[in-house]
């Protein structure tokens, strides 16, 4: 919609190493493959559940999978949106409205077998941090209707995750608009009830964009003026705000005129969680650990070995395709002299206990054999992360604060304007914790690569923590996003994309559709739709390719 994206690597092999098969196995993207991988590792009634389970599921998925997010809104013009574009999907999403929006019951729906259970829950949760029955229905079918799904692949965009938000910036420049980089911003302006404007943080002044003068006019209708606190830019229609659910309230002082139902929203999901200790009223995903490592091809034996057999599973939509299924799962029988890494694989040492128990599920990346771009000639980068099962208190000992200027902003100068104190890194107790919680990383890693920690494999080790994420990514205890559970009994549902203050809007994973990346990029389109009048968006709808 936007005329920009990055350039696709396709691939559709990934490797899983479960409590059934330690040794793991290589699974390409297709039913037929996943129904292969029941035969061997799931019960006697694995494959017979799982048909049964499409069987129920897939219908779902017809009105669903037939209503692009970037079509929807929150008010009644939907039914213009969707309806005269999408009349039979929505028909049907509005039919089965009470099934889809359900949790995920699998003991309902007559799932026996429990790798099977296990499985989904698995998928589920690196989806969108919860357990499969926590999940609503809707997103359980989609995912299952994409084992089905002819030709599929997974993507990777060349030069990493930072290409995509370069082609966004691209769009929004070529549309008239400007990106500002390094302009945190310190507060939302509220003037007469209504979100005006943000004041940026007083010590990014002197790094913004040089186009931004002294009460100028961005050639994209944004007013920048320089104020005592910081750089003012006023809004031309609205501010939206993409920080997690704490951010976005924080950025709003408490007692401002005409804010009075803002401030009765942020006392009901929030409580007194954002400025005191006390226990926030929205449940939390816990946060990540992260290893990052970088590794010379040639000081790894057999490495190059390893590496070569994925030079045919990568590539455009149709390589990709044509190599669909050449790596099933491997047998006792099987023996193999070189074992082909695949671009990523996943871990989960023990399905006893829940899903996000600390270590317990952990991916491993190595970007460089989808595209060889993202590090030097003869070096190889991968990356492993404990995906949302971190717990924060574990880290707590070391989140101190520092005192805040008039502006309300830290003096530390990489605490994320916060007030968090990063001195922590000096700290040998925090890096002895680092190193501590890291160890399931660094098995999960030992699972393809056994000589990871022998001396002089790695060049360059890097490890990440909840406060890491906190610092870098101002997330209020470097969480994950909200753990709302589909149907939970407090009735607690994720927030819309507008708030109760006029002109103030939100999107990311606080919002509207949960976490990860679908239902963030969902919310996005949503938030954007709610700055258009129905009439506007039906010419955007016209760009809709589906």
């Amino acid at each position: 919609m936007v005329g920009e994206e990055p350039e696709w690597v396709c691939y559709n092999t990934w490797g899983a190493h479960l409590p059934e098969c330690p040794d793991g196995f290589d699974l390409s993207i297709g039913a037929d493959a996943f129904k292969e991988v029941l035969k061997t590792y799931g019960g006697p009634t694995a494959l017979s559940d799982w048909e049964q389970l499409a069987a129920a599921l897939r219908p779902l998925t017809k009105g669903v999978m037939g209503l692009p997010s970037a079509a929807v809104r929150n008010d009644p013009g939907v039914l213009l949106t969707l309806g005269l574009k999408y009349p039979l999907p929505l028909l049907r999403v509005l039919r089965d409205a009470t099934k889809i929006t359900a949790p995920f019951d699998l003991d309902k729906l007559g799932v026996k077998d429990s790798f099977l259970k296990n499985y989904l829950d698995l998928l589920a949760f690196l989806l969108q941090g919860l357990p499969a029955d926590q999940t609503l229905t809707a997103v359980v079918a989609y995912m299952v209707e994409d084992f089905y799904r002819p030709n599929a692949v997974m993507e990777y965009p060349k030069g990493g995750s930072g290409s995509l938000a370069k082609a966004l910036s691209r769009a929004i420049e070529k549309n008239g608009g400007t990106v500002h980089t390094r302009a945190p911003v310190a507060s939302v302006l509220v003037e007469e009830g209504r979100a005006t404007g943000v004041t940026l943080e007083s010590k990014s002044s002197k790094k913004a964009s040089p186009s931004s003068s002294n009460n100028s006019n961005n050639h994209d209708g944004a007013v920048i003026a320089n104020s005592n606190s910081g750089r003012i830019v006023r809004a031309r229609k609205g501010v939206v705000s993409n920080a997690d659910l704490y951010g976005t309230f924080k950025l709003v002082p408490p007692g401002l005129e005409g804010c009075s139902a803002f401030d009765a929203e942020r006392a009901q999901l929030l409580g007194g969680a954002v400025d005191s200790n006390e226990e926030e009223s929205v449940p939390l995903c816990k946060s990540f650990m992260h290893l990052h490592l970088a590794i010379k091809e040639d000081a790894y034996p057999g490495l190059r070995e390893m590496i070569a057999p994925n030079a045919a599973g990568a590539g455009t939509r149709a390589e990709a395709t044509r190599e669909k299924n050449v790596n099933s799962p491997p047998s006792s029988s099987d023996s193999v002299a070189v074992r082909p890494l695949p671009p990523q694989w996943t871990v989960v040492d023990s399905w006893e206990g829940s899903i996000d128990a600390p270590g317990k599920v952990v991916v491993v990346s190595m970007p460089t054999l989808l595209d060889a771009s993202m590090a030097p000639t003869g070096y190889h980068i991968i990356h492993a992360y404990a995906a949302g099962n971190e717990p924060f208190d574990v880290w707590e000992q070391f989140d101190t604060k520092q005192p805040k200027n008039e502006a309300g902003v830290s003096s530390n100068s990489d605490g994320g304007g916060d007030g968090n104190d990063a001195s922590y890194r000096q700290n040998p107790a925090y890096e002895a914790l680092k190193k501590e919680r890291a160890e399931p990383l660094w098995r999960a890693i030992e699972r393809r690569l056994p000589l990871i920690r022998q001396p002089g494999v790695c060049s360059v080790v890097q490890i990440g923590t909840p406060l890491t994420h906190k610092r870098f990514l101002r997330r209020y205890r470097g969480n994950y996003g909200p753990a709302i559970a589909a149907g939970n009994s407090a009735g607690l549902q994720f927030p819309g994309v507008e708030t109760p203050l006029p002109g103030y809007y939100r999107c990311g994973d606080s919002t509207t559709s949960g976490i990860g990346v679908p239902a963030v990029a969902s919310s996005g389109a949503q938030c954007a739709n709610a700055l258009l009048t129905v009439w506007e968006q039906l010419e955007m709808n016209a760009k809709i390719k589906m």
